[in-house]
């Protein structure tokens, strides 16, 4: 009786474990309520800031709007690789499509996709929320490296019930965004599906972060073009919180954006968790403009703001407090005519946007 007791208890122990291996390398049921779980259970860790004698101004090069204008323009012709900025290209937009998932959001009117095709086949497929009762302002939202902006459905459906139009987007590669085959001469054909294979696009009249920004430049053409919004807006979680750093660094058309776990200064990157993707880690880019020098061009001008939201316990990356560099920011800004400010929020353990930072973006709106 004790051998078929063992036994049984062998074969039991065997078939979850083959089941674990199974579930944890395909990622199918009940992987991300276990991963979720672990999430809640294990305190994150905190990276070490301590270094009292870091001179942060050292590391800013602008203290006046000229550098900010000047660091602009050569940031647009790095990404742009010296080729005209596109203010006068347009994406392709279908109006009124259907999609299932969003049927339940009270104050949506309707949904328009909006898709740009670049180079290599890389697509960008965005979608523009517009509500049955408006206010007149448009919300971008842009997720992260962790799929499609329906990750986002609950922040894409607060801003819609206080009457806001969204307009959201997935990264590169990423979400409904197409992984498309790219034939090399030199390496045969190759599958485009995680950012560092961008790389392998870069040539000498060809940068391939620009795939990263593109699609919001022609977006916002459009929408320019066919709506009246009184103000733009920008929040992006994860690689979209990095996104909603750069790219109102390049547009000034966005008033204020909201980076939630996006990036920090790499002088602080010392946890393994916290050193970025392909985009994150760009020496020729961040030679050009530093995150600080990003962080003051993103809310630098008149009536701007930057806002940087750091998920003090967030398991996946950039978790902490990083008030170290806050107050010399908020010096600098002085003399750019406009607003920096950081926000740790310690009410969860979570990669997300929580209740109380989207309570903080609006109320921050409405201030204004």
């Amino acid at each position: 009786m004790k051998a078929i007791i063992a036994f049984l208890l062998l074969v039991v122990i065997s078939i979850l474990f083959f089941t674990g291996i199974f579930v944890g390398h395909y990622q199918i049921f009940p992987f991300q309520v276990l991963q979720e779980f672990n999430k809640l259970i294990t305190p994150p860790i905190l990276p070490e800031i301590h270094d009292s004698s870091i001179e942060i101004s050292s590391l800013v090069h602008i203290d006046n709007m000229t550098n900010v204008f000047n660091l602009r323009s050569e940031l647009i012709n790095y990404i742009w690789s010296d080729k005209e900025y596109p203010l006068e290209k347009y994406p392709q937009v279908i109006s009124n499509i259907s999609d299932f998932r969003y049927a339940d959001l009270s104050n949506l009117q309707r949904i328009d996709k909006i898709e740009h095709v670049m180079e290599f086949d890389v697509n960008s497929i965005g979608y523009h929320f517009i509500p049955k009762e408006s206010n007149n302002k448009l919300i971008i939202y842009h997720q992260g490296h962790g799929g499609d902006f329906f990750i986002g459905k609950k922040t894409i459906e607060f801003f819609l019930d206080n009457g806001y139009s969204v307009l959201a987007f997935t990264m590169p590669l990423v979400g409904m965004n197409d992984t498309p085959n790219y034939s090399d001469p030199d390496l045969g054909n190759i599958k485009l599906k995680f950012h560092s294979d961008l790389s392998l696009l870069e040539s000498s009249n060809f940068n391939p972060i620009k795939l990263f920004f593109e699609p919001l430049v022609l977006s916002l053409n459009y929408i320019d073009l066919e709506y009246n919004y009184q103000n733009y807006y920008m929040v992006g979680i994860s690689g979209g919180g990095w996104t909603a750093v750069i790219y109102p660094a390049i547009d000034t058309r966005i008033k204020e954006s909201y980076s939630i776990a996006g990036s920090v200064p790499f002088i602080f990157r010392n946890l393994d968790k916290n050193y970025g993707d392909y985009e994150q880690r760009l020496g020729e880019l961040y030679r050009i403009t530093n995150y600080f020098d990003l962080y003051l061009m993103a809310g630098s001008g008149e009536e701007r703001k930057f806002v940087q939201i750091f998920n003090k316990f967030d398991p996946c990356c950039f978790s902490g407090d990083y008030q170290i560099y806050e107050d010399d920011l908020k010096q600098i800004m002085q003399n750019l005519e406009g607003e920096f400010d950081m926000i740790i929020d310690d009410t969860h353990k979570e990669h997300k946007i929580s209740d109380f930072t989207l309570e903080y973006i609006k109320n921050s709106i409405e201030q204004n």
